[in-house]
């Protein structure tokens, strides 16, 4: 994308997309019966920016995000467990992308994994023990099984975007 203004549009609905599927999933959460756990529908357009747009764009859409929805439908703590897990996730898929060595699927899961382990950092501090390490394995289990998940689905939405951009019709 050469075009500041296709650019700055891009980027514009990343950001909504990713706000709206964070709302969609406050809506219905998914009760696996282990607090915390989401599939975190928002990394997809966070994903997909890095991919199509480069990491500034990612780094907007998922600073971005976390302000809108942290303003609009959480609270202090919220926004700190989420700036957290988001500014480490995207710092490790950033770095794992550029190498080249990695798709969507390797970049997403190691975001997830990031994403627990700064979230359950964060929580040991707001509650001043260490006794939460105990949760990490079965956070880093869901955060790479979502990661996986998203990985999959923002590859695909990659490669329609993609062959729309180099005009080849329909995804």
């Amino acid at each position: 994308m050469r075009s500041p203004a296709k650019r700055l549009a891009f980027g514009g609905v990343m950001i909504a997309l990713a706000a709206i599927f964070s709302y969609v999933e406050n809506l219905f959460p998914i009760s696996l019966g282990v607090p915390g756990v989401k599939l975190g529908l928002a990394n997809l357009a966070v994903v997909a920016a890095l991919y199509l747009a480069g990491a500034p764009c990612a780094c907007a859409v998922s600073l971005l995000r976390i302000v809108l929805v942290s303003v609009l439908f959480g609270n202090a703590a919220a926004f700190a467990y989420s700036l957290a897990g988001g500014a480490f996730s995207l710092l490790v898929m950033i770095l794992l992308k550029r190498t080249g060595r990695f798709g969507t699927v390797a970049v997403s899961v190691c975001g997830g994994a990031a994403h627990v382990t700064a979230q359950l950092a964060v929580a040991a501090v707001l509650t001043g023990t260490s006794a939460l390490g105990w949760y990490l394995p079965v956070l880093w289990f869901s955060g790479i099984a979502a990661g996986a998940v998203i990985g999959l689905i923002s590859g695909e939405v990659c490669r329609a975007l993609a062959r729309i951009r180099r005009g080849e019709g329909k995804a």
